[in-house]
């Protein structure tokens, strides 16, 4: 299991070489890539986006990503996992957030990927911070409804 929180871009396809390299039991990589939009919708109401800034509190963010991965880890029979954040500011098309989950088999690393993302949404301790279009004021960006509703489904389950 590994968790880095970092300014720099990832590239996807060494990260899951690196994870499944020479381990012949993983039947199955699910990854999920977050990209910087370039507008955010909210209540109907569709605001340009022209760069968001991520801020976070080092050593307490990885803790709550370890966390996080670690519950995946164990709800789940993931044979690896890796998640990259980053932090900074990015902008529209910019990649955000990385998650590779590898397992036997495809159920299991399907369900902790989304699980991952579900809880990365609601509970990682990031802030976000979008840019207008320079017409628009810059906002801060809380967690929505759906991304709340979707981690919610996770506590239903054992």
């Amino acid at each position: 299991m590994s968790v880095s929180v970092q300014r720099e871009a990832f590239d996807v396809g060494n990260e899951i070489a690196a994870l499944t390299g020479n381990k012949f039991d993983i039947g199955a990589v699910a990854s999920f890539v977050g990209l910087v939009r370039n507008m955010n919708v909210e209540h109907g109401e569709a605001a340009k986006v022209s760069a968001m800034t991520l801020e976070h509190y080092p050593g307490m963010t990885e803790a709550a990503l370890e966390e996080i991965v670690t519950e995946a880890h164990v709800r789940w029979k993931s044979l690896a996992i890796r998640v990259i954040h980053r932090y900074g500011r990015l902008e529209p098309g910019d990649a955000i957030v990385l998650v590779i989950v590898a397992s036997a088999h495809r159920g299991d690393a399907f369900a902790a990927c989304e699980f991952i993302m579900d809880y990365l949404k609601t509970r990682a301790p990031f802030w976000k911070k979008e840019e207008g279009n320079g017409a628009e004021p810059a906002r801060w960006v809380d967690a929505r409804d759906d991304d709340l509703t979707a981690a919610a489904r996770w506590e239903k389950r054992e």
